[in-house]
């Protein structure tokens, strides 16, 4: 089968792109890097051509609001017109488990916009929704620093390490279209306080933690479920405690 993974040489695309090859399959990692160009179209008609399946981890360069915002909405347009001319059977593409509970989020906003362009296309697709990963634990971190204060919402918090995100995205590019969301998160949901102060620990961070129910996740307010699976959803088999360790070991 062939596949194209869009973003297919960033975190989590060069990790699905590898697992997809390992188990035969023709693999386009498609990127800037690979002339292929998402905001201008250029090349992704040659990049389709074929294709059966498209993974879409594509991630803007630009986190403001208005800017993060209009390169989802241009990129998936681009993206689902490629597909559609090309046949494509099924539109697989990564979001944010509570994308559409935080609208204060600037990020979360332009995420339910992709979402929504990906249901209006008529291409049989599936959304899996992930919570935050691990490797991102320190820019979250970072994120809610005072001085050598980090002021965190108490909210429930599930990270996913990057290689349980990439395994699950691959095992949903081979199975039959949802027309609708999945959702993936580690195996460990704490109060979000708690998984910050484990991780500062964890890398000899002396910073305090202070539990702020009113402490913002980028601009939105995190209430006890924001950021946490509601129903069902399918968990990753890395745990915090052992991501942490192996981190260690790679420093």
């Amino acid at each position: 089968m062939k596949i194209v993974v869009i973003g297919g040489t960033g975190l989590i695309g060069s990790k699905v792109v590898a697992i997809l090859r390992q188990g035969g399959h023709d693999v386009v990692a498609a990127s800037l890097k690979s002339g292929v160009n998402i905001i201008t179209g250029e090349g992704l008609k040659d990049a389709m051509s074929g294709a059966e399946t498209v993974v879409d981890l594509a991630n803007s360069p630009s986190f403001e609001d208005q800017a993060v915002l209009e390169f989802f909405q241009a990129a998936g347009r681009n993206v689902l017109a490629a597909e559609a001319a090309a046949g494509v059977r099924h539109h697989v593409a990564l979001s944010i488990v509570g994308t559409d509970r935080t609208p204060e989020n600037g990020y979360f906003r332009a995420k339910v916009a992709q979402e929504k362009l990906i249901e209006a296309s008529h291409i049989p697709y599936t959304i899996v929704r992930a919570t935050q990963f691990m490797e991102f634990l320190g820019a979250i971190a970072a994120s809610s620093a005072q001085g050598n204060t980090l002021r965190v919402s108490p909210g429930l918090f599930q990270p996913i390490a990057a290689d349980d995100v990439a395994r699950s995205i691959a095992d949903v590019a081979l199975e039959p279209p949802r027309n609708g969301i999945v959702e993936i998160a580690g195996p460990d949901r704490a109060p979000f306080d708690e998984i910050v102060a484990r991780y500062l620990k964890a890398t000899g961070d002396a910073r305090a933690v202070v539990r702020d129910p009113e402490a913002r996740y980028f601009g939105g307010k995190v209430e006890q479920h924001s950021l946490v699976p509601l129903g069902e959803a399918r968990l990753g088999r890395i745990g915090l405690d052992d991501w942490l360790r192996q981190a260690r070991a790679k420093a």
